[in-house]
């Protein structure tokens, strides 16, 4: 199974490499570099895109495709980082955060009556819903709680647009910058999407001496050293390879045995 991580700074990119082991680097179109860790069965590469969705969604859509074109394409799509938590929601500091909802929290209008989605304003999509089951298995292994991710475009910074989020987006558990570029590029490849965050900080007023980038980054390993055994649970091993056929004459010559099936 052959997955990407994106992130978007150099810090979490290292974080996520640290936990997969030794890699090598590749060159990607655009300027950018790879870190390949060529596991088994769960081969993870990791890329740091850059700040905010656009700048996400550009790198992912780079990797997809010349995966796609090497003939190797990539079986899931993991947006990952540190981002602030929603207390009021349980999602302390140092906490691991896995999206069931991922959510374009500012992609939309602003209205007499307040903020619209671009939704309701008749087009676009502002969330994505990775896959429940894929969800469970990975919250589960990482002891994380699982629910909504929201995008923003600007971090929040008072009080009052923190709970204007967590009235617009009930149980929001964390915000970042990035997850939303990260799932729409996915989709437009047909790859399913994950987003895993731990807590760096209180979604609210910026109290930088009050962040704890050091744990966050700590934990961002401890998470992704558990992703190989909770994929490899919920998608079930890669089938064995077809044995050869009998042979149809007293000829020496076999028949040509059938590659293995890659894990979905």
């Amino acid at each position: 199974m052959r997955v990407l991580v994106v992130t978007a700074v150099a810090a979490e990119r290292d974080a996520v490499a640290a936990a997969a082991g030794p890699c090598d680097e590749a060159a990607l179109p655009g300027g950018y570099a790879l870190r390949c860790a060529a596991g088994s069965p769960v081969a993870l590469d990791v890329l740091a895109a850059g700040v905010g969705p656009a700048a996400a969604a550009a790198g992912t859509a780079t990797a997809l495709t010349a995966a796609a074109l090497a003939g190797a394409p990539y079986d899931l799509v993991v947006s990952a980082g540190i981002g602030g938590g929603f207390a009021a929601s349980g999602a302390a500091l140092g906490s691991v955060v896995v999206a069931d909802a991922i959510v374009a929290a500012d992609l939309g209008a602003e209205t007499p009556d307040g903020f619209t989605p671009v939704t309701e304003l008749g087009f676009g999509t502002v969330a994505h819903r990775p896959d429940p089951a894929l969800v469970t298995a990975v919250a589960a292994a990482a002891g994380a709680a699982s629910g909504t991710v929201v995008t923003v475009s600007t971090v929040t910074g008072s009080a009052d647009r923190a709970a204007e989020l967590a009235e617009r987006h009930p149980g929001v558990l964390a915000e970042a910058m990035e997850g939303f570029g990260v799932a729409e590029a996915a989709a437009a490849h047909g790859v399913p999407v994950l987003e895993i965050r731990t807590v760096s900080n209180a979604v609210g007023p910026r109290d930088r001496a009050a962040w704890r980038i050091g744990p966050a980054l700590t934990a961002l390993t401890g998470a992704f050293r558990t992703l190989p055994g909770a994929l490899t649970a919920a998608t079930g091993p890669a089938p064995a390879a077809a044995p050869d056929p009998p042979p149809r004459s007293t000829s020496l010559t076999r028949g040509t045995p059938t590659s293995p099936r890659r894990a979905p």
